[in-house]
């Protein structure tokens, strides 16, 4: 007896990828999931926090996926190599800036690399032809081989009869009739593909999941670059820039400020890191401010922040103030008034 052939599948957690690694694992192929961490990834974070999202699954569906395929699944901490990938991405960004062929040729290199170092034979990922724009055109698709290094070991069974045969193909160790021709954005023949293998519970099958994509937040990355002068980002700083209402008031600082009490327990962690407001008159919001602030900003700041609380329509309202997490100092400052909170301070 022969050992069987091993691949390594790109697990997201989405339904793509998920029924791609099934399709091959089905055909008696040794399959092994490999996931990314970039710090960028939607899921988990938000709908762990706000009250809004508490009927949401709190769950990874990468390691969800590769429970329900019954493979042992690779998480990767890619943060550090990853910031180049967003800084300067030689195929540029998509409609925000998300980086999407940079990304993907960026992961299946590593999942090459990966490969080679633990003897699999080739790789496999979920892409289907014209699902996205920027990554996953006919024309898009060679480069990610070519450039990643993978070349014809990269097999995308979805939709492999719309592409040339690859090494596994040719070799015979997988099925090439048994692959798919799915292409476009249209997800039902996946969705149909998942009845007929019996999987009926799986994560949201299409937006993606990474907040590169969503413009609001693309737009509040884009604000701290320009604040710093320089293409730059901590762990920290886009975690930050999930969660709470962000604005500038003035070009040399921001507030962030939480818009519930689940966002209030989540900025209350970064105190010591930051000048922080709360209200203690009335019921309100914990505030951070982002910048070198004088005493005009801190009670421009204070006055925001006092609009956000219970007490806006009161003649004045208490706040404490803390400068990295120092003993406070109490504030009494008038609300600002809701035509006084200018539309272009909103991020």
């Amino acid at each position: 007896m022969t050992e069987p052939r091993k691949a390594v599948a790109l697990i997201s957690g989405g339904l793509d990828s998920l029924l791609a690694a099934r399709v091959i694992k089905d055909q008696g192929i040794h399959v092994e999931g490999i996931n990314f961490y970039t710090g960028f990834c939607v899921e988990g974070h938000t709908h762990a926090i706000r009250k809004k999202d508490k009927n949401k699954q709190k769950r990874n569906n990468a390691l969800w996926s590769a429970e329900q395929l019954g493979i042992k699944l690779h998480i990767l901490d890619i943060v550090e190599e990853y910031k180049d990938i967003v800084y300067n991405p030689r195929h540029g960004y998509g409609a925000n800036l998300n980086p999407c062929l940079d990304c993907k040729i960026f992961m299946v290199a590593k999942a090459r690399e990966w490969a080679d170092e633990h003897g699999f034979d080739f790789i496999i990922t979920g892409e289907v032809v014209g699902q996205r724009p920027m990554s996953q055109r006919k024309d898009t698709m060679p480069v990610v081989s070519r450039e990643s290094g993978a070349d014809d070991r990269l097999l995308r069974p979805l939709c492999a009869k719309n592409l040339p045969p690859t090494l596994p193909e040719r070799e015979g160790w997988v099925d090439r009739e048994q692959l798919f021709d799915f292409s476009g954005r249209t997800r039902k023949p996946q969705m149909a593909l998942a009845r007929r293998l019996g999987i009926e519970d799986y994560a949201q099958p299409a937006g993606g999941c990474c907040f590169l994509t969503d413009k609001e937040y693309s737009l509040k990355l884009q604000d701290l670059w320009n604040s710093r002068g320089e293409k730059r980002y901590e762990l920290d700083d886009i975690m930050l820039l999930k969660v709470g209402r962000h604005l500038r008031p003035r070009p040399h600082f921001k507030l962030i400020v939480s818009r519930e009490e689940g966002e209030g327990r989540f900025l209350n962690g970064y105190r010591k890191q930051f000048i922080s407001l709360k209200t203690t008159s009335h019921g309100g919001p914990l505030a951070l401010i982002d910048g070198v602030v004088n005493a005009d900003d801190i009670e421009l700041a204070a006055r925001i922040v006092a609009r956000y609380s219970q007490g806006r329509d009161a003649d004045e309202v208490t706040l404490e103030f803390s400068d990295h997490g120092a003993e406070p100092v109490s504030l009494r400052v008038r609300p600002l008034g809701a035509h006084e909170i200018l539309a272009e301070w909103h991020l």
